[in-house]
């Protein structure tokens, strides 16, 4: 059975915590995410590409840039509404295949109320000279669910 979700100071929910929640993930565990900036409405996920993560075509597989970004975007909203939030809904456009070294989830929030919040994040790959290519976009809607 999974790790329940650690417990937490509900007031006090920055990096450290936000790795707690990460790590309470166990499908963010088999991939090895990174979470690596976390705060003001912005969060920042990374994870290695490897051939296990690939489509038959060699790009990383879509559904791992959807999980990338819906994980960033729900950190990013996450920091502005609070811990106990899920996401509501998102949507993703693919630009161009994603290749490269690391995939960069960067997601900052458009606007955030008290109950819910939009946020959006570029899905970028960079490669092994450190060049940095946006793959997609998403956008999204999180919910506050404290008091659900």
């Amino acid at each position: 059975m999974p790790d329940p979700m650690p417990e937490f100071d509900p007031f006090v929910f920055d990096l450290a915590v936000a790795e707690q929640v990460l790590d309470a993930q166990p499908f963010s565990r088999l991939l090895k995410t990174r979470i690596t900036a976390f705060g003001d409405g912005e969060a920042v996920l990374e994870l290695d590409i490897h051939e296990e993560l690939e489509q038959q075509n060699g790009f990383l597989h879509g559904g791992v840039l959807a999980y990338a970004a819906d994980n960033s975007l729900t950190f990013a909203a996450g920091s502005a509404l609070g811990p106990s939030v899920l996401t509501s809904g998102f949507s993703i456009q693919y630009m161009r295949p994603a290749r490269g070294r690391t995939l960069l989830a960067r997601a900052s929030v458009v606007h955030a109320g008290r109950r819910q919040a939009v946020a959006r994040c570029d899905l970028v790959c960079v490669a092994d000279d450190g060049t940095e290519t946006l793959c997609a976009v998403a956008q999204g809607t999180v919910l506050n669910t404290s008091g659900s």
